[in-house]
């Protein structure tokens, strides 16, 4: 299987619509390995927060899977995605599936078993990568990432609660990520999935580095994250429209920092961009906090992400209005 033409991957956005989605964890998971492990998985949680963010507007979700999760235990971890799959469809929700993540903090691995609970004010305190720097740097360890990757993909490429294929979040150059990512790309095509594939550019030089360039030609779609004022992001997407293919970002919303809905969504509708925000229950993540924060600091009076309360309320009534009634303009 090739790369998709431009006419196909259009053909793709216009029968997919427009996508409103967030990045999901449910708030009882502090980090992806806890949202997949059996012990901890909570469809409960999953199928009562979907059922809000159907009722808000969304249409779509962005995951995150474990691969030590799936290494050990490959055949629960593809019930449960199953299951997860099956929720979210249940409330019109599609599904974006991330396989790989390098979002290294503070340089800790994935491990299996109980998670470290979240430490009080700090952002996103207990995230782990997948499949964690030890396996990326050690050659012997990706047969099993190509099997990993072939599993997943090989399942449920042809299910069609599965939007896209997301295959690795913020690859890190400096991890020297760049094989993995093509080696990824290549084993997802070697089983021939309907979804598009796709790798989103992250950082902030507006996508100008050899590692987004590299991204940019393996996708089917472009996808990008942006977290900066809205009044900044012509040149980013300057470069995402000039590969002609379907543009959607699929990581944003900073509210202190002028990327907010009301300033954002205008933007996406007059550039026909789907997205995705991040967070939507504030939870054990505590993404809410901004990333900048301490140990000890109290809950903000400006959430940094994340729409609602961990009963359901919304922050602002007003965001989720602004969710209902987007649409592309024209």
């Amino acid at each position: 299987m090739t790369r998709w033409s431009i006419e196909k991957a259009h053909a793709w956005y216009r029968d997919t619509g427009v996508i409103r989605g967030c990045n999901y964890l449910p708030r009882t998971a502090v980090n992806m390995t806890e949202m997949w492990q059996a012990p901890t998985f909570d469809p409960e949680t999953i199928d009562q927060e979907l059922g809000w963010a159907a009722a808000a507007g969304y249409n779509s979700v962005r995951i995150f899977v474990q691969y030590l999760v799936w290494e050990d235990d490959p055949e629960g971890l593809k019930e449960r995605l199953d299951r997860f799959l099956a929720i979210a469809s249940r409330h019109g929700v599609s599904t974006m599936v991330i396989l790989f993540c390098d979002c290294f903090f503070g340089g800790r691995d994935p491990y299996l078993g109980p998670q470290d609970g979240p430490v009080p004010g700090v952002h996103n305190s207990q995230w782990v990568p997948s499949p964690g720097f030890e396996r990326l740097a050690d050659r012997d360890a990706w047969p099993g990432l190509e099997r990993y990757v072939k599993d997943i993909v090989g399942s449920f490429g042809s299910d069609p609660r599965v939007l896209v294929w997301d295959l690795y979040n913020e690859p890190d150059d400096d991890l020297r990520s760049q094989p993995l990512v093509e080696d990824a790309f290549a084993w997802a095509r070697s089983v021939d999935p309907v979804q598009p594939l796709t790798t989103g550019p992250w950082t902030w030089n507006a996508f100008e580095d050899d590692l987004s360039a590299l991204l940019f030609e393996l996708s089917d779609i472009v996808t990008f994250h942006y977290y900066g004022a809205a009044e900044d992001i012509g040149p980013s997407l300057a470069r995402c429209n000039v590969h002609g293919r379907p543009v959607i970002c699929t990581e944003w919303l900073r509210r202190h920092h002028g990327n907010t809905f009301a300033e954002m969504l205008p933007v996406f509708a007059e550039n026909r961009i789907g997205w995705y925000n991040w967070g939507l229950v504030a939870g054990r993540t505590q993404t809410y906090l901004a990333w900048e924060s301490k140990q000890g600091d109290p809950t903000p009076a400006v959430w940094q992400h994340d729409m609602m309360h961990p009963d359901g309320t919304p922050l602002d009534p007003g965001e989720l209005d602004l969710i209902r009634r987007f649409e592309f303009a024209g």
